[in-house]
């Protein structure tokens, strides 16, 4: 059966096409990733479950604090400490500052007293409900004495920093990373490979004796367009599924219903194939088709989920790239929401991966402390729309991507 030739609605894509619709997408058990944190967090909030999180009463604290400024002084630059205070902050010998919060090299000066500082560290919700400072101390990243070696430093802070003219410990003065690598180009980009090896999956027979191309043979190299614009309407609203399913979750599917083929999510077959079918849709402004109830409520979830704050950090997607958008986190840049979701799959070169948006979602998860969900989760795919049609529609197609 050959692809729609304009973007199919989600009525016509769930009666049409076959899919495999009991099994899970992906490999069961779900199991985190090697080399990310195994910790569980399951005492802090993530995109499905809700764990209560009180703001706390302000701390009763014998004052002047009498803590160790020198253990603080370690203690604010702690990467092991969800990035400490350096990420966000400006202090002196700082290394890669960020510059999300405030300059904190003159906050001794500031007049702030001891029992203030100590409960705005400990839990900054209790002036500010919607912060994006960590609950240190609720949370148990820090505690109580050694908030107060934090106390104890801070105020002994009394003089700027002075940065070199283009020093990039200066936050202000550092340059937006530009992609400038052609990230269609084999030399630059190694995900390109799996345009060749998801070309080959294709013409590739599974257990029935069927490959993609059995049906699909008219449509590549002859009518290309049918593809193109299949690629470019996706993600879509799959109500056999009640979810909304992406290329990759389809993949997986879509082969097991028709050539038996196994392609799991996130798996090196999986994420091929789904690079080949975005490959041919390069070019292309994606063309998501928002008129359906279902879709438009999906939408509407993924613009809650990038509210939500989750994790030991207690952090939203629009956290960091909303509010703090176009700033530093010690040094990494905060990109905005959009231009997103045009280039994945995409090659990591810090990780030497490539990775589909729902493993960018989960890295997200984890890095914020917070348990992340299956690649199939219907949540991710709420993410997925809503970032792909409010924030990036009509971005025109360029895939696979290359990143830091």
């Amino acid at each position: 059966m050959a692809f729609l030739q304009r973007p199919a609605t989600a009525e016509e894509m769930s009666s049409a096409v076959p899919l495999e619709l009991e099994k899970p997408s992906y490999a069961t058990p779900w199991n985190r990733y090697k080399r990310w944190k195994k910790t569980d967090w399951k005492n802090y909030n993530n995109l499905r479950h809700e764990v209560p999180s009180p703001i706390s009463k302000p701390q009763n604290v014998e004052t002047p604090i009498k803590g160790n400024p020198e253990n603080g002084k370690k203690l604010v630059a702690d990467r092991k400490r969800g990035g400490s205070c350096l990420a966000c902050h400006i202090l002196p010998e700082a290394i890669l500052p960020g510059n999300v919060g405030f300059d904190l090299s003159m906050i001794g000066a500031w007049g702030r007293s001891d029992e203030r500082l100590f409960n705005y560290i400990y839990d900054a919700r209790q002036f500010n409900p919607v912060t994006v400072m960590p609950p240190w101390g609720a949370h148990n990243i820090f505690t109580k004495d050694e908030i107060k070696d934090i106390v104890a430093y801070l105020q002994t802070l009394t003089k700027p920093v002075n940065f070199d003219l283009h020093n990039d410990n200066n936050p202000a003065a550092r340059h937006e990373p530009t992609e400038t690598r052609d990230n269609l180009d084999p030399f630059e980009n190694p995900s390109m490979f799996s345009v060749d090896l998801g070309e080959e999956l294709f013409a590739t027979a599974g257990p029935t004796g069927k490959s993609c191309q059995s049906c699909h043979a008219q449509d590549i190299p002859k009518n290309k367009k049918k593809f193109t614009t299949w690629a470019a309407t996706m993600p879509k609203f799959e109500t056999r599924l009640n979810k909304i399913i992406g290329i990759e979750e389809f993949v997986t599917r879509h082969a097991l219903a028709t050539t038996g083929a196994e392609y799991l999510s996130q798996s090196e077959k999986n994420i091929a194939l789904a690079i080949y079918l975005r490959y041919l849709a390069n070019g292309q402004a994606i063309a998501i088709s928002k008129s359906d109830a279902n879709t438009q409520a999906a939408i509407k979830r993924g613009n809650a989920l990038m509210k939500r704050k989750i994790g030991q950090l207690n952090l939203a997607c629009l956290d960091c790239h909303g509010i703090s958008a176009n700033r530093w986190i010690r040094g990494q840049y905060l990109a905005s929401t959009s231009g997103m979701y045009d280039h994945f799959p995409t090659y990591r070169t810090s990780r030497g991966e490539i990775w589909d948006i729902r493993k960018r979602f989960q890295w997200c998860n984890v890095s914020i402390r917070a348990n992340e969900l299956p690649p199939d989760a219907p949540e991710y795919g709420d993410l997925e729309i809503y970032l792909a049609t409010l924030l990036n529609l009509d971005r025109i197609l360029s895939v696979p991507g290359i990143r830091h």
